[in-house]
């Protein structure tokens, strides 16, 4: 859950049981497949994606009309079909939402490349969130969105939660009482009025779009220049993602896991 400033955990982890179990401890790494030690997943030039001219943008789907933001829109650019396919496979990962994350790498390697953000570290944060968007059944569909809105526990003190009060009028996740976190990357409301973004260029800032939300997180992880090739910028920045020892192991070993299955992966 994005909340700047806000300690809690995350709502969608605590309710599917996720991240309970692993602590990370100072000088400590998670446990990667095998048993080996989780170590951070590496920089975007280490870890290159196939890329191919970017079709056309779709039209904006049904949500809330949010006006997308001024900085630059998609690349000209965006994962290739055959990158994404045998990318997907060894990952084990749903290909829809490895396109939301490989097109937000290719992004911020142009917009913020001192960040080196790479998609497996976007694609550890939206396992742990909301099973990339496959939480209560559904999934990320043709155009991104999930094919149902995934909505977080109210904000309102209990489970572990910060009080946060509504600050949308319920425009986006439907409670005009307390906020609740919204979409595959669990963005609160107000941290989305933030840093929402236009991931698909389709002129919509939607959180319950996996392409706008994984860009607005690779913008938000990239915050205060860090460089996420950097041990400690990379802990700072998922810690500035939700501030639990254990969210930080579960994402770590999530990433770790998607980059290691991954590096020999090559497009003949």
């Amino acid at each position: 859950m994005v909340a700047a400033g806000v300690a809690l955990v995350s709502v969608v982890g605590a309710a599917a049981g996720l991240g309970a179990a692993a602590v990370l401890l100072a000088g400590q790494g998670a446990g990667g497949a095998g048993g080996e030690p989780a170590v951070i997943p590496p920089g975007a030039a280490d870890i290159p994606i196939d890329t191919a001219p970017r079709k056309a943008a779709p039209r904006a789907s049904t949500g809330p009309e949010e006006a997308a933001d001024d900085r630059p829109g998609p690349t000209a650019e965006e994962p290739s079909g055959d990158w994404l396919a045998q990318t997907a496979e060894a990952a084990g990962l749903p290909e829809r939402a490895l396109l939301s994350y490989a097109a937000a790498q290719l992004a911020l390697t142009e917009e913020l490349p001192e960040c080196n953000i790479s998609w497996p570290t976007l694609a550890g944060i939206g396992a742990v969130e909301s099973r990339h968007g496959t939480l209560d059944g559904g999934e990320v569909g043709p155009d991104g969105r999930t094919t149902g809105d995934i909505i977080g526990i109210p904000l309102d003190g209990t489970d572990d939660t910060a009080a946060i009060a509504d600050t949308d009028g319920g425009e986006y996740d439907g409670d005009t009482r307390w906020d609740r976190a919204v979409g595959p990357m669990q963005f609160i409301p107000s941290t989305w009025e933030q840093w929402g973004a236009d991931g698909n260029g389709d002129g919509v800032a939607d959180p319950h779009s996996l392409d706008d939300a994984a860009l607005a997180a690779a913008r938000y992880l990239c915050a205060d220049g860090r460089d996420l090739t950097d041990p400690a910028d990379w802990r700072d920045a998922v810690l500035s993602y939700n501030r639990s020892d254990a969210y930080v192991a579960d994402v770590m070993e999530n990433a770790h896991t998607y980059a290691t299955s991954t590096r020999t992966t090559v497009t003949p």
